[in-house]
């Protein structure tokens, strides 16, 4: 009777799982909802907009600027008359003027800014990618320890389900008395340990589900569940094709996002020193305008205001060219310190590049290990499997204790939980190394 309910119990989680189904998320759905709410990723996209603005700027430097004033101006006291005599008049003038001037050849300044602000701009675009590519790590990683938890929690399910039912077995055997309550006892206890363990199990299903709820930015993690993807069959864990890591590396070179920004900022930095020595040469600027004045003094007649403006209506161009000679050594320094930003953006350079290459190594190296694990696991889950059927027959006939038959089902439990846990490691380690090669973090 008792494994009646059990099984029902069985069914109707089972029931309930797959009514969850059509709210599972799936890796590829966390990251497309990471991607777009995430804040971290937001920011960088601020900051790549920002470089938008400006390379709009840069570019805008080459349009001729177009300037208005206007004038009002009050003299009170003595002042020189007309007449060459000084005299107490009061005096005010009205003037307007418009002007406008187009830079001609600044040093080559206007274009080596505009392409500065391009490589700016382009190293923004790549940034904004690796900080993608991080949500991208963040959330895989996140996801899989939310399947490990899960596979835990399964099996702690599983042996609440075994330690329940030998419980109720133990239970009707006593009322024939073919048990002791030594061993009833016994194996209550081994039961309520198993029920600890699966409270504990879920506890820490349900923190890993809250930690990659936040990651993707949801209010509560209330109703979320992600899909369980299928495992594929490899054999013995044996991993086809896996380049050494300098192969990886070299495809990786060509493909990683934070390789190219700093190779962006190195040919930014290169064209701050020519930006920087626009200063050593002449700059010629041509310049044009028009303007009008009123003018009315207290004790003199003078023309009307459309007159006056008519009759001082004037014009004017103009070229104006500014020779550099002495700076102070300003513009020698300017360039000596942009090119120890162009070392030291060198040095970064290369300091991503070893650490790309770390990276690549050690998820090489975690590769292999993975492979050689989940091999040992499926040895070992079967050897499990072998001595706990041979341990429930003996069990069964009386030729074995419960503490044997609890010691050998824990044994196959987590045989079984370690070899889903080592797939599903197997499965990540080759999928990052996918993703380091250029191809999407899927599985």
């Amino acid at each position: 009777m008792a494994m009646k309910r059990l099984a029902l119990s069985f069914i109707i989680c089972q029931l309930a799982f797959c009514g969850l189904h059509a709210q599972e998320w799936t890796l590829a759905k966390c990251i497309d909802y990471a991607l777009e709410h995430n804040i971290s990723v937001k920011q960088y996209e601020n900051q790549r907009r920002q470089q938008e603005v400006q390379l709009s700027t840069a570019r805008n430097q080459r349009l001729p600027d177009l300037n208005a004033s206007a004038g009002q101006n009050f003299s009170f006291g003595r002042g020189l008359t007309a007449e060459n005599t000084y005299t107490n008049t009061n005096t005010s003038s009205t003037s307007f003027s418009l002007g406008t001037s187009v830079p001609l050849f600044t040093g080559f300044r206007i274009p080596n800014n505009v392409k500065l602000s391009q490589l700016n701009l382009a190293a923004a675009t790549a940034d904004l990618e690796r900080a993608r590519n991080d949500i991208r790590v963040q959330v895989a990683q996140a996801y899989v320890q939310i399947l490990y938890d899960m596979e835990i929690s399964n099996v702690a399910l599983r042996q609440t389900m075994i330690d329940s039912a030998q419980t109720a077995r133990l239970q009707a055997l006593l009322r024939v008395g073919k048990a002791s309550e030594a061993q009833l006892s016994q194996q209550q206890a081994t039961l309520a340990q198993s029920r600890l363990t699966a409270t504990q199990a879920d506890n820490n299903t349900r923190l890993a589900l809250l930690a990659l709820s936040q990651l993707l930015e949801l209010t509560t993690p209330e109703g979320f569940a992600i899909a369980v993807p299928v495992l594929p069959e490899t054999t013995d864990g044996q991993q086809e094709d896996l380049p050494l890591p300098d192969d990886i590396y070299a495809e990786a070179l060509t493909s990683r996002p934070e390789i190219e920004a700093e190779n962006l900022r190195l040919k930014a930095a290169e064209r701050s020193i020519a930006l920087a020595k626009a200063d050593l040469y002449p700059s010629l600027s041509f310049s044009a305008g028009m303007g009008s004045n009123y003018y009315k003094t207290s004790g003199f007649t003078a023309d009307n205001f459309a007159k006056q403006m008519k009759n001082n209506f004037s014009q004017y161009l103009g070229f104006n060219l500014n020779i550099p000679i002495f700076s102070r050594f300003q513009t020698q320094n300017s360039i000596r310190s942009a090119r120890i930003s162009r070392e030291n953006q060198l040095l970064a350079l290369d300091n991503t590049q070893k650490n790309l290459y770390k990276e690549i190594q050690q998820a090489y190296y975690n590769t292999v290990a993975a492979s050689e694990k989940l091999k040992s696991c499926r040895q070992a889950q079967q050897s499990a499997a072998d001595a706990f059927r041979l341990t429930t027959a003996k069990y069964e006939q009386g030729k074995a204790t419960i503490t044997e038959f609890n010691e050998q089902k824990n044994i196959y439990l987590k045989a079984e939980s370690d070899l889903t846990q080592a797939r599903y490691e197997h499965l990540y380690q080759t999928a990052l190394i996918r993703f380091y090669r250029g191809q999407p973090l899927t599985f």
